[in-house]
């Protein structure tokens, strides 16, 4: 057969009715799908990640082959390499892809002679997220995200938004509850193809994550049916008993292509007006959707690519040793999310943000380190998701490019949000002594170092101000040095 085109897809752009396999002929056009060292080798990935984008991929392949076209899984050195491979079977046709999800492979492909289509694995193109950032004083995702309903026409009527409110985040901030039972979470079982990859990696992976479309769609009417009802109010929560509470565990198949956000949020949308849900929940979850992940991956292209490269507070520290082992840390919070890390590659956005990013924060690590630790570890974490989040919300070293606010908190917080300061060594009522909660420690030490550049700003003067109500802030300091070094240790 002779084709005219090579149509190569990503590892995460899975999905026959985007991006470059829009319009694919199997008559015409050749598909390849390149497993380079680079991606799986160059870097200390997390094993359950690189399971689940190898077994998926692989069974893309499989699918797209069972529809009639012509697929070659490439193993090779490079992506580069594997499309030389390519060509030197079907000859020297053009080769074309979506726009890749990144800088550096973007301009890999490009300087290669690929050419383009627009990706369409979100609601909103990078020119259009251009057109509306470039109007703005500043990038506030709330008028962003009021933008979005209005214009995707969701959750809106003449113009008004549903219940009269854009927003219900206020009402969605309830602790952990006590004696509550959480619905199950699917177990997916594993198939020949995943058991290769098992076997390739060395590594057994666990049954919380599908690979393939029909798994996917599985999460998605799991979580309508079991969980949407009840995500909105614990959203924020951080249970000791549940690893995942109503969160909808869908952002590694929007981000791998097995899922649309479009279809997501018909979904959540056709519950909602079948009433099986409130609209605190779905309007929560709507918002992360065509809010903040739109948000996000316009934001990542807009700021640039060295936007990564931001260190505005100048924070030098290296890793802590605890977020590669969970053993290394005395603190129950922290030891518990790590290891939902360890053990799944994935925990939700709080503890993400208020554990330990709020960590790496307030003890000054590196934001380049930590970045690319969050990378390598979790299972939704595609380029464009982590830099932005990383370097703009959670450790702020854009200097309040994205957040007009670093995101710090003191051991209040968690022992509100959290089940894990009971039975914990430490207080969270404490800022010193032995047995004070270093995140309370640290919160006002981070505010004592970085008081010069926060006191100008109207969101952080407050909490500055207050530094001058601390009788003990000569101890503090001692303390937060103790603190400080003794996570550098991997004990406390």
């Amino acid at each position: 057969m002779a084709f005219e085109r090579i149509l190569y897809v990503a590892h995460d752009h899975l999905n026959q009715t985007r991006g470059v396999l829009k319009n694919a002929n199997p008559n015409t056009d050749a598909i390849v799908l390149v497993e380079s060292a680079r991606m799986t080798t160059g870097r200390p990935w997390h094993k359950e990640r690189l399971f689940f984008l190898i077994s998926s991929a692989r069974h893309f392949a499989t699918q797209l082959t069972e529809a009639g076209f012509t697929v070659r899984y490439i193993k090779s050195a490079t992506t580069v390499d594997g499309l030389k491979a390519a060509k030197q079977e079907f000859g020297k046709l053009p080769i074309s892809s979506a726009e890749p999800s990144s800088f550096k492979q973007y301009a890999q492909l490009k300087d290669f002679g690929v050419e383009f289509v627009e990706n369409d694995f979100f609601l909103t193109s990078r020119e259009l997220f251009k057109l509306w950032a470039e109007k703005q004083k500043t990038f506030v995702m709330e008028n962003f995200y009021r933008a979005q309903r209005t214009r995707l026409d969701i959750l809106v009527t003449n113009g008004k938004p549903e219940g009269d409110r854009w927003n219900y985040d206020a009402d969605n901030r309830l602790p952990p509850p006590k004696n509550y039972s959480w619905p199950p979470y699917l177990e997916h079982a594993r198939d020949e193809i995943d058991l290769q990859v098992s076997k390739e990696l060395d590594f057994t992976p666990t049954t919380t994550w599908a690979t393939t479309r029909a798994g996917a769609l599985q999460q998605l009417e799991n979580f309508i049916q079991h969980h949407l009802h009840a995500f909105g109010p614990y959203e924020d929560a951080i249970a000791a008993d549940n690893w995942a509470l109503h969160h909808s565990l869908l952002s590694p198949y929007l981000n791998n292509g097995l899922l649309h956000a479009d279809e997501v949020v018909a979904a959540v949308i056709g519950a909602y007006k079948k009433k099986k849900a409130p609209i605190e929940s779905v309007e929560a979850f709507v918002r992360q959707i065509i809010g903040w992940r739109e948000y996000i991956n316009g934001m990542y292209w807009f700021l640039g690519e060295d936007y990564r490269n931001r260190n505005a507070l100048n924070a030098n520290r290296k890793l802590l040793p605890l977020f590669t082992d969970s053993s290394k840390t005395k603190m129950n919070c922290v030891k518990s999310v790590v290891q939902d890390v360890e053990a799944r590659s994935w925990t939700h956005h709080i503890p993400r943000l208020m554990v330990l990013s709020n960590l790496a924060l307030t003890t000054g690590t590196n934001p380049q380190e930590f970045l690319n630790w969050m990378r390598e570890q979790f299972i939704d974490a595609s380029d464009w998701v982590m830099v932005p989040n990383v370097i703009g919300m959670a450790v702020h070293a854009d200097g309040g490019q994205l957040m007009t606010k670093p995101y710090a908190s003191g051991g209040a917080y968690l022992n509100r949000m959290t089940q894990h300061c009971k039975g914990c060594e430490y207080d969270p009522k404490k800022r010193v002594g032995e047995d004070a909660c270093p995140f309370t420690t640290l919160y006002w030490d981070f505010l004592d170092r970085h008081k010069e550049t926060f006191v100008r700003n109207h969101r952080m003067s407050q909490q500055v101000n207050g530094l001058k109500r601390l009788t003990d802030l000569p101890e503090l300091r001692v303390r937060a040095q103790h603190v400080l070094a003794g996570l550098d240790k991997g004990e406390i």
